[in-house]
């Protein structure tokens, strides 16, 4: 029998809810950085940050650092996955496998490129105008409405980082890798902009990174 602690459900607002939603957009965190993240004080960061590893939510591993002792830091283990949104995939992803069965995975694929279109359908008014930035903004707000805790980092070098730090879909993903070709090309019709992926979640980073580039003509 399993004795770990199961985790218990969390308010809408609370420290320790705090900390999961901050390690998921900065993993590989301090301490100090949790504390200051949350607004309380580092022995109250580290009573909490407890719980959570009780619970087998976050982890801790140690850094070297340049002098003295290594430095503590805290990440989010696998467990937390299913405390943030997932969009119904697991009934989402028996759906998709009884349709592999039945008509083959192309029918799968095709599945997926039909509620590409709907959902960039649905979208194209709120990017219909603006600079390349301001597209990418609006969709990482987008995204974020659909539970992916996106957001865009700087630019550099003419192009622009959108960054996921939740995959909704992991599960659909992990079993259907064509979903995320998928999304990558929508977003290029969406952006009018060249789209690569440097880092997924469903791969085992702790980020979705796309790397966009303005493609002449797009501005």
């Amino acid at each position: 029998m399993d004795d770990r602690n199961e985790p218990e459900p969390m308010p809408r607002s609370s420290p320790k809810r705090g900390i999961l939603v901050y390690l998921k957009g900065q993993p590989d965190a301090s301490l100090e950085e949790v504390a200051q993240a949350i607004g309380v004080s580092k022995v109250a960061a580290l009573g909490h940050l407890q719980k959570l590893e009780g619970q087998h939510l976050v982890q801790r591993s140690y850094r070297a650092g340049h002098v003295g002792r290594p430095r503590v830091i805290f990440r989010l283990t696998p467990e937390s996955v299913s405390l943030f949104p997932q969009g119904y995939s697991e009934m989402s992803r028996a759906a998709l496998e009884f349709i592999e069965r039945k008509l083959g995975s192309a029918a799968v694929g095709e599945l997926f490129q039909q509620r590409a279109h709907e959902v960039a359908d649905r979208n194209r008014p709120r990017l219909s105008a603006g600079d390349v930035r301001e597209r990418v903004e609006e969709l990482a707000r987008i995204r974020t409405e659909g539970g992916y805790m996106a957001e865009v980092a700087a630019r550099r070098k003419g192009s622009l980082e959108l960054l996921e730090h939740n995959c909704p879909i992991l599960a659909l993903a992990e079993r259907f890798p064509v979903a995320c070709d998928i999304e990558r090309r929508m977003f290029e019709s969406l952006l009018h902009a060249k789209v690569d992926v440097s880092h997924r979640v469903v791969a085992g980073d702790p980020v979705c990174r796309f790397l966009i580039r303005e493609t002449r003509g797009s501005g």
